[in-house]
């Protein structure tokens, strides 16, 4: 989802910068494992933006959405490219989050985090426990390039949006990055545990022209691994860096034939964005 400018919310007057110097936080590369204090790690978030109500970003719930910025992946049709780079500042402090948040108890089911790729950032943990703390539930939106960070944060959020990108023989072809497919792999194996005890969950798949083929191979990977809940979202070319045509001529009908084929294979749940 791209961060509306009219709906983020950036740094308050006079509110403490999210980093140091206009540069991130060091703290914000360390591993989750490492024995740190929330407060510490919520300090060291870089927020891209935060939306202060949201329908769509998890399915049946009102919610908070926060953009956590960078993500080890270059998908070529990623529509936030913006949140692509580790080094950009954040814009939202976190108290700011925490602020929004407090005024909304009653009103926001949840807070989701998303960006990016939450899971970059230690203090994602720190976020979903805060706001379980305060009553609210928590939603993750992720790639799965960190299992062990993914591990982590699964005990701690109720509902994950998992992006899986391509067939195991492309992933890292479509990601552009060495060992992306075995993340992937181990991270979806994560959450499909998590769902038998309780996890709500969604996989889903971006479509772009040319990736037909290989998204029906990958559909029946995913069924045949246990997905219940399948998402296929055509890929829109606004925003993005190098995807020029997201319709070129054909494709409606292809994506059309794609969806009726992935239908086929017998998903409890499939839905069409």
């Amino acid at each position: 989802m791209t961060v509306p400018v009219d709906a983020s919310v950036g740094p308050a007057p006079g509110a403490r910068p999210a980093t140091r110097a206009g540069r991130p936080d060091a703290r914000a590369s360390r591993p989750v494992g490492r024995a740190m204090p929330d407060d510490v790690l919520l300090d060291s978030l870089q927020i891209a933006g935060l939306v202060p109500f949201s329908t769509v970003d998890w399915p049946g719930r009102l919610v908070a959405t926060a953009f956590l910025q960078g993500c080890p992946w270059q998908c070529t049709y990623c529509h936030n490219p913006d949140l692509q780079s580790c080094l950009e500042p954040g814009s939202v402090t976190w108290a700011e989050v925490a602020d929004l948040l407090a005024s909304r108890r009653g009103l926001l089911d949840a807070l989701v985090l998303t960006g990016g790729e939450p899971t970059r950032q230690p203090g994602a943990l720190a976020a979903a426990r805060w706001a379980r703390r305060n009553g609210f539930e928590v939603g993750l939106h992720t790639a799965g390039p960190y299992p062990s960070r993914l591990a982590a944060l699964l005990d701690n959020v109720d509902w994950v949006g998992l992006d899986v990108k391509a067939s195991a023989a492309r992933y890292d072809g479509v990601v552009a990055a060495p060992n992306a497919g075995r993340k992937a792999g181990e991270s979806l194996r994560l959450v499909l545990a998590a769902a038998e005890r309780g996890l709500g969950y969604e996989v889903r798949t971006t479509v772009a022209p040319g990736m037909a083929v290989d998204t029906l191979r990958l559909a029946r990977e995913l069924r045949d691994a246990g997905v219940a809940t399948y998402a296929l979202q055509q890929a829109r070319a606004e925003g993005t860096l190098h995807l020029r045509d997201a319709h070129p001529p054909g494709w409606d009908e292809e994506f059309a034939g794609l969806v009726e084929d992935v239908r086929a294979l017998g998903f409890p749940a499939l839905h069409v964005r």
